[in-house]
């Protein structure tokens, strides 16, 4: 595994477009690291409604970018206190690997600052019982991404209020309870340290090794190319918000999913799929199969098998995924 350095600028689209291109380059034939921080940024996984998700009031007032990333999961909340980790490595059979086996590396680096982190859930990472660190994943062609947060001395005031949330009285409440189930994890340091030498100690610990490796001036113009044509985009950050006449969802061990369709004469005619799940491929290849078959149980559980939906989706089984079109 390589260190890749790089000048973010603290732009979550150009750390997602850095993300892209080595994952797509062939000269990027090893596997990579990255330690990387954004300003103030909603984070909202690949599959998320954009507008849904968000407080835009505050967003607007505080300046806060909106980004969208290719991998599933939730929306987090990052700004220059909250460090960012990659992983790229090589796709297994074209299955989403272990969180476990990308997070214990961090793991073991923070307990070498005095923090007894562990694994908690389906991606987390909590110290005292409280989550600071989200993670997510996804694959493109043979390769594949892990990344993941670590609140570090994060502002948890406006991790709340940005998210879609605007009455007062429960932006309160929702802060407070935040509080106690989400932590920055600099009061656990054995020793203090400030934000950029917590970076450089981990980045230290995690690197060992490591080749140390800085992008080439040709291989920034095409990261900035990325960058501008796609994650900086209002089509990609927040799309178009398709019609629909029927909406379902359910929450299980994977994720929440929630359906939307158009049904016309009792033909699916439109399909889009939201939700903090991760699937390992394009979600459209599971939209696309269920157009123009019709809406009844059966027909439509035939149509998702024959894509291997239940392959491409995270701790979510065929008849769970069925049980979000129709009862």
């Amino acid at each position: 595994m390589k260190f890749i350095e790089f000048d973010n600028q603290m732009r979550g689209t150009l750390a997602f477009a850095v993300e892209e291109y080595v994952m797509k380059n062939p000269k990027f034939d090893d596997e990579y690291f990255m330690f990387w921080r954004t300003k103030p940024t909603l984070m909202i996984g690949r599959f998320q409604n954009t507008i849904q998700e968000i407080n835009s009031q505050f967003v607007r007032d505080n300046d806060i970018n909106i980004n969208r990333r290719h991998s599933g999961g939730g929306t987090v909340y990052t700004d220059p206190d909250c460090w960012q980790f990659s992983f790229i490595t090589w796709k297994n059979a074209g299955q989403v690997k272990d969180f476990r086996d990308f997070t214990k590396p961090v793991i073991d680096a923070l307990d070498k600052l005095g923090i007894k982190a562990e694994f908690s859930g389906r991606n987390d990472l909590h110290v005292a019982g409280k989550k600071f660190s989200g993670n997510a994943q996804f694959g493109m062609k043979n390769r594949f991404l892990h990344h993941g947060t670590i609140l570090f001395d994060t502002n948890l005031d406006n991790l709340v209020r940005s998210l879609n949330v605007t009455d007062e009285k429960i932006i309160s409440k929702g802060i407070k309870s935040v509080r106690e189930r989400v932590t920055n994890i600099r009061p656990y340091l054995t020793k203090d340290m400030d934000s950029l030498t917590f970076r450089d100690t981990m980045i230290s610990i995690l690197k060992g090794d490591m080749e140390h490796i800085l992008l080439s001036e040709a291989d920034l113009e095409e990261i900035y190319k990325i960058e501008k044509e796609k994650f900086l985009t209002w089509e990609w950050n927040f799309g178009n918000s398709p019609k629909f006449n029927m909406t379902k969802s359910n929450r299980f061990d994977g994720g929440k999913v929630e359906v939307q369709l158009n049904v016309e004469n009792g033909i699916i005619k439109t399909c889009s799929i939201f939700g903090d799940f991760f699937c390992n491929g394009d979600i459209s290849v599971i939209e696309n199969a269920v157009i123009d078959c019709k809406y009844e149980l059966s027909t439509i559980k035939s149509a998702l098998q024959s894509v291997n939906a239940e392959q491409m989706l995270y701790l979510i089984n065929i008849d769970e995924l069925v049980a979000c079109f129709v009862e």
